[in-house]
């Protein structure tokens, strides 16, 4: 099992599309999480509210808030497609049947991948909190307003917080690769369900039917949204609003995260590779 998972952990750090998806989730948080609220306070007439409060969103003591606020829509993306390619692949390569027959079964490859794919996403969430302290830490310096950061406690339950939704969006796209067997069409429709789907249940199906408002208390992406609220994002932030409490929100994504993780396995367990 551990040989499985260095292979599959050295397979992830050669990819050049895992370090081209890091790079992504990186820039797009900073860009909409600090630079554009930085530069339109900036560019706000003296005077105005818009100005202290977009400055006010991108110091220290909204990092937790600012660094998972992405991950209930466009990070999460970014999360889905690292969990498609990590298992999707090997059936646009055909090497399955050539892992399989160097000696491991199919669930301890299945496993050595998902753990894989888990610390994968750990090191992402932990680069964008590792990016968003530096950024508001330079922001706070050039407006010289104080940098008050958050507790050891916060801290931990944020990345804590973070770790769950990237896992769960990656570990959707671990169950459509195995369900698809490919990487094209999985990557396809777990983006228009992430990013359009679920947009259309909240905004417009949810305020006319009561069913689909009650359905959204059990979905992951509003749980997501819900959770990333309860720490701290913004709720002007695409996907963030406040439907249930955290505590519903931990334990429906730890309920999603083991579905995915064991419908993959016994797909990957029962059907035919090719």
């Amino acid at each position: 099992m551990w040989g499985s998972t260095r292979a599959e952990i050295t397979k992830l750090v050669r990819r050049p599309a895992s370090w081209l998806l890091l790079a992504v989730a990186v820039v797009l948080s900073l860009t909409f999480t600090y630079l554009v609220p930085y530069a339109g306070a900036n560019g706000t007439a003296d005077g105005a509210p818009n100005a202290t409060r977009g400055i006010a969103e991108t110091l220290p003591d909204q990092l937790v808030g600012n660094s998972i606020g992405g991950l209930p829509v466009f990070a999460g993306a970014i999360l889905l497609i690292l969990g498609v390619l990590a298992v999707g692949g090997e059936y646009g390569w055909g090497t399955w049947k050539t892992l399989l027959a160097q000696g491991p079964s199919r669930l301890t490859v299945y496993a050595a991948k998902v753990t894989a794919v888990a610390l994968a996403s750990l090191a992402i969430v932990l680069a964008l909190f590792a990016a968003g302290a530096v950024t508001s830490a330079a922001i706070a310096a050039a407006e010289g307003a104080p940098a008050h950061w958050p507790s050891a406690v916060d801290l931990l339950a944020g990345i804590g917080a973070g770790w769950l939704m990237a896992t769960v969006w990656a570990g959707l796209g671990v169950v459509l690769a195995v369900a698809l067997r490919g990487v094209a069409l999985p990557i396809g429709l777990g983006l228009v369900w992430l990013m359009a789907v679920q947009n259309l249940l909240s905004a417009i199906a949810a305020p006319l039917l009561d069913w689909v408002a009650a359905l959204q208390e059990w979905l992951p992406g509003p749980n997501a949204g819900s959770l990333a609220a309860a720490l701290g994002s913004a709720p002007d932030t695409p996907g963030v609003e406040t439907l249930v409490g955290g505590g519903h929100a931990v334990a429906v994504l730890a309920g999603y995260l083991v579905l995915f993780v064991g419908v993959g396995g016994l797909l990957l367990r029962r059907r035919d590779i090719i």
